[in-house]
């Protein structure tokens, strides 16, 4: 049985602890709405972005743009990872690293190769500690204090830089997309080659009824257009990611405040029936003592 001192040390160690989760919780909370606001002001240009280029690529007689056609072949996959920098967000980079360990190892099965670059300090190390020889780059505090858009142009480029390369065929990025503070979607978006088809598919009705004339020419624009695309795209996963990581660390910190709570109440209790034991034990001795004399 633990001593009065012990319990009163594990009370006070318990109670220090839910004051730093309560803390964090607040903060959390505190990012979360303007971490939300830049998520949900993201999309509507993304998306465009994306049915724009949809349409361009059907309506264009060039489709050799590598961005747009790809190397022709599926050889070799480049999953780039959108983590947090930070941990105590419960399941958000365990959630990623399942997407991300699940697809290897589909491509393994078919014979592929597969590489990963690592947006994110935390999910680096969860690939760093399963598959090592994958990883090609990683970029660490990209986020602080916010995401931005330079620094989504700069990881655009590198994955750009390495394409010419030849590095990969394809690439996908993997983010948690924001549905609201208890729930983060594992979302993988390719975003080379581009997806024609599936970005124009919510304009497929207008496009039947609709004919557009370009200037200047519809290559012209996919040249200019599928560049950006991918530092929006890249953005727009970062954003989700941010707002995400907010979410999920406000839900995690709020469970752990209850939970410490709760084990508060319990040793409180417990610290009570010892100590009324002890009591109880010293007044026998003291009546037992006293009838003997």
């Amino acid at each position: 049985m633990p001593s009065l001192k012990d319990l009163r040390s594990r009370i006070a160690s318990v109670k220090s602890t839910q004051r730093i989760t309560s803390a964090m919780k607040m903060v959390a909370a505190a990012k979360l709405r303007r971490a939300q606001e830049m998520a949900v002001a993201a999309r509507p240009y993304a998306e465009r972005m994306e049915r724009m280029l949809g349409a361009l690529a059907a309506a264009s007689s060039d489709a050799g743009a590598p961005l747009l056609a790809g190397t022709g072949k599926e050889d070799t996959h480049l999953l780039v990872l959108v983590s947090s920098d930070r941990g105590l967000c419960g399941g958000f980079n365990i959630n990623l690293m399942r997407q991300v360990r699940q697809r290897m190892r589909a491509f393994d099965q078919e014979g592929r190769t597969v590489k990963v670059f690592c947006v994110g300090r935390k999910g680096a190390a969860l690939v760093r500690r399963e598959y090592p020889d994958r990883i090609i780059e990683v970029l660490e505090d990209v986020a602080k204090p916010v995401p931005s858009y330079e620094a989504a142009v700069d990881i655009a480029e590198r994955i750009t830089g390495m394409f010419e390369e030849g590095t990969f065929d394809v690439c996908t990025v993997v983010y948690n997309k924001f549905v609201s503070a208890l729930t983060q979607t594992v979302t993988p978006q390719q975003i080379i080659p581009f997806v024609a088809a599936a970005a124009a598919e919510g304009d497929a009705a207008s496009a039947v009824e609709a004919a557009y004339e370009y200037e200047p020419t519809e290559e012209d624009i996919l040249e200019a257009l599928l560049p950006r695309n991918l530092s929006v795209q890249v953005y727009r996963a970062m954003l989700e990611s941010f707002a995400s990581e907010q979410g999920a660390r406000m839900t995690a910190m709020d469970n752990a405040t209850r939970n410490a709570g709760d084990m508060i109440d319990k040793l409180t209790t417990n610290y009570n029936r010892t100590r009324q034991a002890f009591i109880t034990k010293e007044l026998i001795e003291i009546i037992s003592g006293a009838e003997a004399l």
